[in-house]
């Protein structure tokens, strides 16, 4: 499957931007991660882009990802991708046993959280972010109290990567896409 089809599907099912630019910024979250692992790019980023398309129409945990599956095996999504799709969600029965399910799982919730901080900088930017300033977040747990930091410590453990790294790292890649998030602010650039 081509990105634009892909793309195609998430603007087929999802109407709210805001859903949109959190499965874009779990796209170039996975991107980052696949090239600094020597993986496939192109498949570790569809599979952050096509992670959540289903969200709206199944928006419960216990639906979600599971009865989205069979509208991507009619796309023509590789097996092996919706079960990358699937091992992010509750209760599937896919285990996260392969670095891009540990990938998916870690960048899912925490880009909400920098996409969060980045919001209530003066700058309203990711291009002056760092992670330090997420970290000083993470303390109030008022802040973002919809994100589950529980579930943010336990990925990273599982992706093999130490939290705050991580949220550097997810910083770095949302950055590159940073225009298409709405999250360049004021910054001249």
């Amino acid at each position: 499957m081509e990105r634009s089809e892909a793309f195609n599907v998430v603007n087929q099912y999802v109407k709210n931007s805001g859903l949109v630019h959190h499965m874009l910024a779990v796209e170039a979250a996975m991107r980052f991660y696949a090239k600094r692992e020597g993986a496939d790019i192109e498949l570790w980023g569809l599979c952050g882009l096509l992670h959540d398309f289903d969200w709206e129409i199944h928006p419960s945990l216990d639906k979600h990802p599971v009865a989205g599956a069979p509208i991507l095996r009619e796309r023509g999504v590789p097996e092996d991708l919706i079960q990358d799709i699937l091992s992010h969600g509750v209760d599937t029965g896919v285990p996260r046993d392969t670095l891009r399910r540990k990938a998916l799982y870690a960048c899912d919730e925490i880009t909400g959280l920098v996409t969060a901080v980045a919001l209530v900088r003066p700058s309203r930017s990711l291009l002056d972010l760092e992670a330090s300033s997420v970290k000083k977040k993470w303390k109030d747990k008022a802040f973002a109290a919809g994100t589950d930091r529980a579930e943010m410590e336990q990925a990273a453990k599982e992706f093999g990567i130490e939290l705050w790294e991580h949220a550097g790292n997810v910083i770095i890649a949302m950055r590159k896409i940073a225009p298409e998030l709405g999250l360049v602010g004021n910054i001249q650039q």
